[in-house]
């Protein structure tokens, strides 16, 4: 007997074949939080570049401003975006100091990432919906985490092919 739960429909996906050359440029970033124990929310909005560093990959910087609970702050963090030799459409990411923080294969336009950090696990869902659009949304469960952060990136110059 077939499951009689609704099957929730697919994203409309883009493969990347290329993910470092589909990542190249500047993009812009609109992210809401929102803390799901207090209910307080926040936004940020700002920008993402993604340029190539000495020693290879992209190195992705981004800055903005973080609006949380009605008081907005200047933010920003850098990541690193390394090749993986498994393929073009995959990419190692770390934290600035170099530190692992999660893989990600996109050739297929849509990935699911896992990140362990101390008791909590962040989940991050990774969606391209077409050459100047991708999206993550990082669900973080734990003893004192119940955060849901959605992030919707769009290419400042859009693409021509």
């Amino acid at each position: 007997m077939r499951d009689a739960r609704p099957e929730t429909p697919a994203p409309a996906t883009t493969p990347v074949p290329d993910l470092l050359a589909f990542l190249a440029g500047r993009w812009h970033v609109a992210r809401t939080a929102e803390d799901r124990h207090t209910g307080t929310r926040g936004h940020f909005t700002g920008t993402a570049d993604f340029t190539p560093p000495p020693g290879g990959g992209l190195r992705h910087h981004e800055e903005g401003t973080f609006t949380w609970d009605g008081v907005a702050r200047p933010a920003y963090r850098t990541l690193r975006w390394l090749p993986d030799p498994a393929g073009k459409g995959s990419a190692r990411v770390t934290f600035d100091d170099g530190r692992f923080f999660h893989d990600v294969d996109l050739r297929t336009g849509h990935a699911i990432a896992d990140h362990p950090c101390s008791l909590d696990l962040y989940r991050g869902e990774f969606t391209v919906s077409g050459p100047d659009l991708w999206s993550v949304v990082w669900r973080v469960a734990g003893p004192a985490k119940d955060l849901v952060l959605r992030t919707e990136h769009t290419r400042e110059a859009p693409s021509t092919g």
